[in-house]
């Protein structure tokens, strides 16, 4: 009998009544087939395989429908907030580029890019040889303002000669001041600890004033600043963008809570600059720029990083909660199902803000109240202990094999063991 043969035969199934039948008489029954029925042999076991296969399938798979479990829960009070959601990137919270205030040429750069510098440390030096030569100058001609005063004030000179005689020593006094600050400035100093990040300055350049240092390509030309870059280290801002629907509730000094890539534990920050002019975000929606300055030095965090915030808008403790599960809705109205000596009860609530899985009470429930919460168990498959010692009397809701026995080419029409 061929496999095309087959078809018509296997369509006009029904489900098969099979008595006693056990997987060794099923296995026995197809190697007798197969000894004495050599050419049946093939749709013998194409007809077994199919029976067994869809019966093992429909015993392994089917479910039953989902049955409703009820467990309770207690009303009771936990602390409630209001959170607005944005994404940001991490940036140092300071960043400097020092430049001589003064004009020279570079006789030292002490510093190079990805140095760490302290707060006051030397950076680069220029020649400061006509700086001390005006400062010796101005201490001079202070020197002079003074001894012309005390002699005028001496011989009993006029009011007028006395008063000319102390402007000219306090207009030398703060030429003195700005020759010493001069040449103090020949010494350009770190103004925080930080990184160096850049360094336009080498020995034998000149600086000061509009000197700097310009570069030219074939395709452009930029002004490189004669000076060293740096950016503040531990200490970071995050910038953000917040929906337009959301600044309104965002200001500066609230709380912020950063998920940052790369880092485990939360990392906290405070809302410190909220913009006024909206921009456009790359999908073309408003947002408004948020500045948050994360809270302490931190060693574990890098320029550059993304980060999710979560910014605590409002904050409300000991604010009565039912769990929102034990909660229903009909015609507008909510209820919960209140546990009572013996029974229980249906009540109306009134509820408020939603926090989690938390539902706000306003009126209806009391702290300690248990209520009914209502779930659902999983579907699950019942024929996992079926069919370890046979069929069991047949198919699954009863059912059997046109005639009551298998179709032609089923050796023998029996099984061994007794199984028909």
């Amino acid at each position: 009998m061929s496999l095309p043969s087959l078809a018509p035969r296997l369509r006009g199934l029904r489900r098969p009544h099979l008595p006693g039948l056990h997987p060794r008489a099923l296995a026995r029954g197809v190697a007798r087939g197969v000894t004495r029925h050599p050419r049946r042999s093939v749709a013998t076991a194409v007809v077994l395989l199919v029976l067994a296969g869809g019966l093992g399938a429909w015993l392994t798979t089917r479910e039953q429908p989902a049955s409703a479990a009820t467990v309770t829960a207690t009303v009771g009070t936990e602390t409630i907030r209001e959170t607005v959601s944005a994404q940001g990137t991490l940036s140092p919270a300071k960043s400097s580029t020092l430049t001589f205030p003064v004009s020279g040429t570079v006789t030292s750069v002490r510093v190079e890019p990805g140095d760490t510098v302290r707060r006051g440390q030397v950076l680069a030096v220029v020649d400061d040889d006509a700086l001390v030569a005006v400062r010796r100058a101005a201490s001079a001609s202070l020197t002079a303002a003074e001894e012309q005063l005390d002699e005028h004030l001496t011989d009993g000179s006029s009011d007028v000669q006395v008063a000319a005689d102390e402007s000219a020593v306090v207009a030398a006094e703060a030429a003195l001041a700005d020759a010493r600050a001069d040449v103090s400035a020949a010494r350009l100093t770190a103004d925080m600890r930080g990184t160096v990040t850049g360094v336009g300055l080498a020995v034998g350049d000149v600086v000061g004033g509009s000197a700097g240092m310009t570069t030219s390509t074939t395709t452009s030309t930029s002004t490189e600043v004669a000076g060293v870059e740096l950016v503040s280290t531990g200490r970071f801002v995050v910038e953000a963008s917040v929906a337009a629907s959301d600044v309104e509730a965002v200001q500066a000094g609230q709380q912020v809570e950063l998920d940052v890539t790369g880092v485990e534990d939360v990392v906290y920050g405070t809302v410190e600059e909220v913009g006024l002019v909206a921009e456009t975000s790359d999908t073309g929606a408003a947002v408004f720029p948020v500045t948050v300055e994360v809270t302490g030095t931190r060693e574990d965090l890098y320029a550059g990083t993304s980060a999710t915030l979560t910014i605590i808008v409002s904050q409300r403790t000991d604010v009565l909660t039912v769990d929102s599960r034990a909660l229903t809705t009909e015609d507008g109205r909510t209820y919960a199902t209140l546990v009572v000596d013996g029974g229980t009860e249906q009540v109306e609530v009134t509820t408020g803000a939603v926090s989690g899985r938390s539902t706000e009470v306003l009126s209806g429930l009391a702290e300690g109240d248990v209520v009914q919460v209502a779930t659902f168990s999983v579907p699950t498959g019942d024929g996992a202990g079926r069919g370890t010692g046979g069929f069991g009397g047949g198919f699954p809701d009863g059912g059997q094999l046109p005639g009551g026995q298998l179709p032609d080419g089923v050796p023998g029409g029996a099984f061994g063991g007794g199984g028909q």
